[in-house]
């Protein structure tokens, strides 16, 4: 049967979505000292000093999907830490790490610039504590298979899945506002990045965004029945971590989120600068993709760039709230709140100066 779709009679729009991405999960509390707990109480960010020491016993629970971290920081000889990771999380879905940070089974997440302001929406405290600027497109839009669509102007009446609290669903709103497409030109059907190819596979859409390194393996399987790609020019600008403000507000937490950010920008330089022993340690024998595979995806890839300032981040994050407050799927707010400027710039310490800029 197919999913539902805010176009459904009777149903709210933003009241669908949100309740499809967990706005109804219980909400999160502190684990540390009472007077953090008062200040995450309060809705405030942290704002005392980063402590310069990581007490003995300081532990993270980091996600880390389909094992990137681990595989980089390996790799890279990277993997002696401060602080000890009770647990490396197979979690990447905007949505799914929402509801992991509010049951305090995850302290840090790798998401695109979505996920934050959802989880504001939703009334739910987390900050942004690291930055990777994206200047490439990191998805296309694939089509279901037997389509004729072959433009982004032709999704007009179409079922484009569509994850609110995802880097998909943004990418899909900008690509549409740049074709001319208002929301109610188009049948958007609220589903999770995960759920993606089952329902193209099953023709319960006709579009689904898809990042660089999926299309390959969705179109060796179906390219032969008629399934294709549409590139989109839309660049998903940020990449970033996060952290619920109960965990900033440990100074232990924070001290140990502080000395992981360097950890996790020379990882992602490393990968960047060992395309094809990246290519074989991950995408082969993890990923169970062919080399040329793997090769098509990496020239593709993002250099990445860690910002010594934070303002264009900030701008842009604007904008994508702003958008869809347009469309109703958010309420308008001002998107500083969800920075926390104290982590500002470590990053960027932390790589060669080519990857600050």
């Amino acid at each position: 049967m197919p999913p539902l779709s805010p176009s459904t009679p009777g149903v709210d729009r933003r009241l669908f979505l949100t309740s499809l991405l967990g706005a109804t999960a219980a909400a999160a509390g502190l684990s540390g000292c009472a007077d953090s707990s008062a200040a995450a109480a309060k809705g405030s960010s942290p704002s005392a000093p980063l402590a310069t020491k990581i007490p003995s016993g300081t532990s993270l629970k980091i996600a880390s999907y389909q094992n990137v971290q681990q595989t980089q920081f390996r790799l890279a000889g990277l993997s002696k830490l401060p602080f000890t990771v009770s647990s490396w999380a197979n979690i990447g879905a905007g949505p799914d790490v929402i509801n992991a940070f509010r049951a305090k089974s995850l302290d840090v997440a790798n998401n695109a610039g979505i996920p934050p302001i959802q989880a504001h929406f939703q009334g739910f405290d987390a900050k942004i504590v690291a930055i990777n600027i994206t200047r490439k497109p990191n998805y296309v839009f694939a089509t279901k298979p037997g389509s004729d669509i072959r433009t982004v102007e032709e999704f007009k009446g179409k079922r484009l899945a569509f994850s609110q609290g995802q880097a998909q669903g943004v990418v899909l709103l900008r690509a549409l506002k740049k074709a001319g497409l208002k929301y109610d030109e188009v049948d958007l059907v609220p589903l999770t990045s995960n759920q993606f190819l089952t329902a193209l596979q099953a023709g319960q859409v006709d579009i689904a965004p898809l990042a660089n390194q999926q299309s390959p393996a969705y179109l060796k399987q179906y390219g032969s029945k008629g399934a294709h790609t549409i590139p989109t020019d839309v660049v998903d600008l940020l990449n970033l971590l996060w952290a619920p403000t109960s965990v900033l507000a440990d100074s232990a937490k924070a001290a140990a989120v502080a000395a992981y950010i360097p950890r996790w920008a020379k990882g992602q330089v490393w990968a960047y600068e060992h395309p094809d022993q990246w290519n074989k340690e991950f995408y082969v024998k993890t990923q169970n993709l062919t080399l040329a595979q793997a090769e098509s995806i990496t020239k593709l890839a993002n250099k990445p760039l860690f910002p010594p300032s934070w303002d264009e981040a900030v701008t842009w994050e604007q904008e994508t709230a702003d958008l869809l407050a347009e469309g109703g799927f958010v309420k308008a707010f001002k998107v500083g709140s969800l920075f926390d400027r104290r982590f500002e710039g470590i990053a960027a310490k932390a790589v060669p100066a080519e990857y600050r800029r």
